[in-house]
């Protein structure tokens, strides 16, 4: 792509794109929990003296549990893909490799924070290779068609020159056939600073060149959608969250500046207050002066207790339904039946749901980028989703036990609490009753007959005689 044309297509995009990187700055400050109580100014008077001396700022990291909460839900155990063939299965799961599981956490964590996450696979030295890039490094060129295509990405972020120490900004523009990289100084305009970068090494020459054609046949990124309307997780509860940390803080503050009695003295009869109180302390008594007006009495603020407390309580349940997540009180828990615990996880189950149906289309172009790559027949893809919550696993055994004659042991075996490998569990019956069958027939060899009764008393029978 010629220089000019880059420049336009910066121009155009990148200060759409800004907007964009300060949402995603704010929901993962929150998710670290780095709310804005932490950088609020402090009040003062007109001299500059603070208003109250007590200036306590508690955040309460509700954001990064939810989004850990719908993380954990959907994949502590990662879904599975069957192309229709067993070797072909294997050789996807080889391809998406250890890391698999990590990677699934991080795009979830990453949508729900930026309202999308991104994936970049290429042809490494192992074959295919894959990982989740920051959101806030990419831009989508997207067709204006209303089937939308995915015609281009940039992807934009910070380096240093090694040689000069200059802080760099880069720009890989990738498409459906080749990448190209240019750079700007930090400081310099687009118009003026922007150049082509040799970032890539020409396999031919060895000589550093600005231009990688990858041969992936589209452009190798997916997004993974947070939701259907391309929103994050923060946007419904941030100013709850605001509310909450303003609230607690506050209370707490309270406590810290008005722990002390005040006392308000009339007619005191001495001319230092520290005087006061050390006759206070020493004598348990006050020096008055003989006036019948003279008095003394002490001044309690009270706090209001109870309406913070109900504010409070309000604001969490507030921001557990927003949210969509599932709050962990302990009340909520207990003995209860597995339709009680499921109904506890509605909210949770909606939210990841929506997810679940943009992640499908993104693991869908996943599997038949790394298929595609080592020539393999990929037609229909099954995607099998697992859900980790709380069960209660007494019930849930006992359902697999009246369940047996009914549906087949391996749909047991899937259903049962101390199952992990389906497979391998049965392997393991298989061997047992296989080792069962032969210390019945060693038992029935023992008396001298074949261990089903049939012939044993043929003699006794006819008595002996032929």
């Amino acid at each position: 792509m010629e220089l000019e044309v880059m420049k336009k297509l910066i121009k155009r995009y990148e200060p759409m794109h800004m907007a964009f990187v300060r949402s995603c700055d704010i929901a993962e400050r929150y998710y670290r929990n780095r709310t804005d109580v932490l950088f609020q100014q402090k009040k003062e008077d007109e001299e500059g003296h603070p208003l109250r001396n007590a200036d306590n700022r508690i955040p309460r990291n509700f954001h990064g549990l939810i989004v850990n909460q719908k993380a954990s839900y959907a994949f502590t155990a990662p879904p599975l893909f069957n192309v229709g063939n067993k070797e072909a299965n294997k050789q996807v799961m080889d391809a998406l490799g250890d890391e698999y599981k990590k990677n699934c956490m991080e795009l979830c964590v990453n949508a729900a924070n930026c309202s999308i996450a991104w994936v970049h696979y290429w042809r490494g030295e192992n074959g295919f290779e894959w990982a989740v890039v920051d959101s806030k490094e990419i831009i989508p060129v997207m067709s204006r068609k209303l089937k939308k295509k995915l015609l281009g990405v940039f992807r934009i972020y910070p380096d240093v020159d090694e040689t000069t120490g200059d802080n760099y900004m880069i720009y890989e523009y990738w498409t459906e056939t080749e990448c190209q990289a240019f750079h700007r100084r930090i400081g310099d305009t687009v118009d003026d600073g922007l150049s082509y970068y040799d970032m890539f090494i020409n396999p031919e020459t060895g000589d550093p060149v600005a231009q990688y054609h990858h041969d992936m046949e589209e452009v190798p990124f997916i997004p993974f959608r947070n939701n259907n309307i391309d929103t994050d997780d923060l946007i419904n509860i941030k100013p709850l969250i605001d509310v909450y940390d303003k609230v607690f803080s506050g209370f707490i503050n309270d406590l810290d500046d008005i722990q002390e009695l005040i006392f308000i003295l009339k007619g005191y009869g001495g001319t230092k207050l520290n005087g006061f109180l050390q006759d206070l302390k020493k004598y348990k008594v006050i020096k008055l002066d003989p006036d019948e007006d003279a008095d003394a009495k002490t001044l309690s603020i009270e706090i209001p207790i109870e309406a913070r407390n109900a504010v409070l309580e309000a604001t969490r349940k507030a921001i557990f339904e927003q949210g969509q997540g599932f709050d962990p009180q302990p009340e909520n828990f207990g003995n209860q039946s597995g339709e009680a615990l499921k109904f506890m996880y509605a909210m949770l189950e909606m939210k990841t749901g929506l997810m679940q149906t943009e992640f499908e289309t993104g693991f869908a172009k996943l599997v038949r980028a790394v298929c595609r790559f080592y020539g393999l027949q990929c037609d229909k893809i099954v995607q099998i989703w697992t859900r980790t919550s709380i069960k209660n696993d007494t019930e849930q055994a006992q359902i697999c036990q009246q369940s047996v004659g009914i549906v087949s042991r391996k749909t047991i075996l899937a259903s049962h609490p101390l199952v992990e490998d389906v497979e391998e569990e049965l392997k393991q019956l298989a061997k047992e009753d296989k080792e069962a069958q032969e210390k019945a027939e060693q038992y029935g060899s023992a008396f001298g007959g074949t261990g089903n009764g049939s012939e044993e008393n043929e003699d006794d029978v006819n008595g002996g005689k032929e």
